[in-house]
């Protein structure tokens, strides 16, 4: 079983981020990050796991304990997401940006906005 250091690894690339952009998304300086997916490193806090798996699209129970599958099967939303999607189409479309690198996530929303004129 993958220890929690590599579940944030794998989390992070799943998701498309860099340490820098993760950190930017949780609110902590990259060497967090990089602590976080060292060895030896620090353990984020239960409030920074959460803002993780949110961020990248993971299931919670997953990053926290190894049990379980990574990521949501294709068309199911998270319960994080349901609580945010006024329906299945939108709860997609948040769950396809979490796993978009911030750049192209800032490029689409440009785009959303142009369009919803």
């Amino acid at each position: 079983m993958p220890t929690l250091d590599n579940r944030i690894r794998r989390a992070r690339t799943l998701a498309g981020l860099t340490q820098a952009e993760l950190a930017q998304l949780v609110g902590v300086q990259r060497g967090a990050v990089a602590q976080w997916e060292s060895p030896n490193g620090s353990l984020p806090s239960m409030d920074h796991l959460i803002a993780i798996a949110q961020h990248t699209g993971v299931h919670l129970e997953w990053l926290g304990t190894g049990r379980g599958k990574p990521c949501p099967e294709a068309g199911q939303a998270s319960p994080d997401t349901d609580e945010r999607a006024q329906d299945e189409l939108e709860a997609a479309c948040l769950q396809a940006l979490r796993r978009m690198p911030r750049r192209m996530r800032e490029r689409i929303l440009s785009v959303l906005q142009a369009v919803a004129r």
